[in-house]
């Protein structure tokens, strides 16, 4: 409940509110509007009126009608029972709402994010007694068969242990008891924490090992590290949410916050029907175990778009602190900056261009900036990483969001509408995307997946760009016209995209594929490209290579399962039906001789 009445509306415009007789109050103060106590957030504040952003539909609001304040910002409950759970853009619990109001939020309506009844088992790891520091591990508690959730000394907190309790508790009862400096702090199982204030740690890494997807586009030809950043930017229809479905599913991180950010809602509404009933690669538990769902769809109110991102990041960043890997997803920001034109332009704002706000850059950088992997302030690694899809109108990647966001973010997966059309999924352009990490993940590509992964990795991309240089020339003189073993660039290069670029999100076995198979998968084709290149060589015709029966299974090598004892056969046939070809090429040129 509110505190104290601070001021009345004066003015109402959409999502933003103006108040009079807030004198006293901060920037970013979260307040209580009108009778009904609606949630805002004060963004401009001139002498005693303040400027708010209302998450909730202002309908019905009359001037004159109280706003309470809260003195402080926007913050949200961390703590166990987060995960496996479904948020609305400021931390209220979705299902929790639903039995009390239906199947529509109630305005006013004000929830907890961490369930109250609900009791966990406390395991201490440290006795009275012991000193602490801030982002200490206290003791743990199980929160899923996935996760196992560390509880931490609060940020700015250090000092002695004076009571340690343990067994079954609620959130809200006392984990332990610190002496501190300036006196004693109670520890519960959960703390808050602001959204927009980054969560501190100790030192920040290097980003060495990559994000393994499961997709080979991405893992293979551009990939992403563990606590880097990514930009999906692509028209309507091209496979961004799919694409993010995806990377949801079967990236290795550990704790998964998806965060669908002005999207449509039957497209979250598959995402929740989904993910529920789908296993998890890594443990074979449900994926839901170790994922955070946040939904602040089209129909949902436009201001809460930009908190419902800081949410999402703030949720990553604490489960970073405890140690693990997290991987954000936002779809899209696009819907997020599109919320701030609309409310700048209600502030009477100075628009920037395309309308934009002056500052766009500036709020991206501080989202994107707060990826990467850290050293966290117990000494623990953890990282966030960020993958933000981004929706151009029309598919323009040179408008404000798409530019910037290229700016912060180190990997750029560009969509492409004629490969969407094709059928080509995911429908990522091998020619103008790229990924700035390659360089730092070469050496755990040798250590870990093979010697020569890297390299092939650059033969493939090679044939990939000489067949784009050719299909102008097809285009001009046709096919026929070019010498044998250019022929052969557009063979394998038309296995490449069709055999290895091409995946099936919804196939059992080819909607993830392990670094050990996607090598395997490219060593097969760029070996059959290089024993074909002999058999040319020695006056095989294009023509005949295409047709051998080889080529199916290597088109087959996807699907299976026991993709290692399929390559080694693959390769044996590769060489008996190439080696047969050669001879009765041989044969033909001495019949034509003779």
């Amino acid at each position: 409940m509110a505190e104290k009445i601070k001021g009345k509306i004066g003015k109402i415009a959409g999502p933003v509110v103006v108040a009079t007789g807030m004198k006293g109050s901060k920037m970013y103060d979260v307040v209580r509007v009108g009778k009904e106590e609606l949630l805002g957030e004060i963004i401009q504040l001139n002498q005693d009126k303040a400027i708010i952003q209302v998450y909730e539909d202002t309908t019905g609001l009359k001037p004159k009608e109280p706003v309470y304040s809260t003195n402080k910002p926007l913050t949200i409950e961390l703590g166990p029972g987060i995960l496996a759970n479904i948020y609305d853009g400021i931390a209220r619990p979705l299902e929790a709402i639903a039995k009390m109001s239906g199947d529509f939020i109630a305005r006013g309506i004000s929830l907890p994010a961490l369930d109250r009844k609900k009791e966990w088992d406390f395991k201490p790891k440290v006795k009275k007694g012991d000193k602490v520091e801030q982002g200490q591990i206290i003791g743990t508690v199980k929160e899923t068969a996935v996760i196992e959730h560390r509880i931490l000394v609060p940020v700015g907190v250090s000092g002695t242990i004076e009571i340690i309790n343990s067994g079954k508790m609620t959130v809200d009862k006392t984990a332990a008891v610190i002496k501190t400096a300036k006196g004693k702090e109670t520890v519960k199982l959960y703390q808050e924490w602001a959204v927009r204030m980054p969560r501190p740690f100790k030192q920040k890494l290097a980003p060495v090992t990559p994000l393994v997807t499961g997709q080979r586009v991405f893992d293979t030809f551009f990939p992403i590290a563990k606590g880097g950043t990514a930009a999906i930017p692509g028209p309507f229809g091209s496979g961004k949410t799919v694409t993010q479905h995806s990377l949801a599913k079967w990236s290795d991180a550990d704790v998964i916050i998806y965060v669908g950010c002005g999207e449509r809602g039957n497209e979250m509404t598959e995402v929740l029907d989904e993910f529920p009933h789908l296993i998890d690669p890594k443990s074979g538990k449900p994926l839901m175990e170790r994922t955070v769902m946040i939904a602040n769809t089209s129909n949902m109110p436009v201001a809460a778009r930009e908190a419902s991102v800081y949410t999402g990041v703030t949720i990553a960043e604490y489960f970073r602190d405890m140690g693990y890997n997290t991987a954000l997803m936002a779809d899209s920001t696009s819907r997020w900056a599109e919320a701030m034109r609309e409310i700048g332009a209600r502030l009477e704002e100075m628009p920037g261009e395309e309308g934009y706000p002056a500052y766009l850059a500036s709020r991206l950088a501080q989202f994107y900036e707060r990826a990467g992997p850290v050293v966290a302030l117990n000494k623990k690694n953890g990282s966030v990483s960020i993958i933000g899809a981004v929706s151009p109108p029309g598919g323009d990647f040179s408008e404000p969001v798409t530019q910037n966001t290229l700016r912060m973010t180190k990997v750029f997966w560009a969509l492409d509408a004629p490969l969407a059309y094709r059928r080509h999924f995911p429908a990522i352009n091998w020619l103008t995307s790229y990924s700035l990490y390659t360089d730092e993940l070469q050496h755990y590509y040798k250590k870990e997946v093979a010697k020569d992964f890297t390299t092939m990795r650059q033969e493939a991309m090679t044939l990939l760009q000489k067949e784009a240089e050719l299909q102008e020339i097809v285009q001009l003189v046709g096919p026929d016209a070019l010498p044998e073993d250019e022929k052969l660039v557009l063979f394998t290069s038309k296995s490449l995209k069709e055999d290895f670029l091409q995946q099936n999100a919804y196939h059992d076995v080819d909607a993830f594929c392990s670094l050990e198979k996607q090598f395997t998968m490219l060593k097969t084709i760029l070996g059959f490209y290089n024993r074909a290149k002999q058999s040319v060589n020695n006056g095989a015709k294009i023509g005949k290579i295409a047709t051998l029966k080889v080529n199916e299974k290597i088109a087959r090598l996807k699907e299976q399962k026991d993709f290692k004892k399929a390559s080694k056969e693959i390769g044996q046939e590769i060489e008996q039906e190439l080696a047969k070809l050669e001879k009765e090429s041989v044969r033909t040129i001495g019949v034509k001789q003779e």
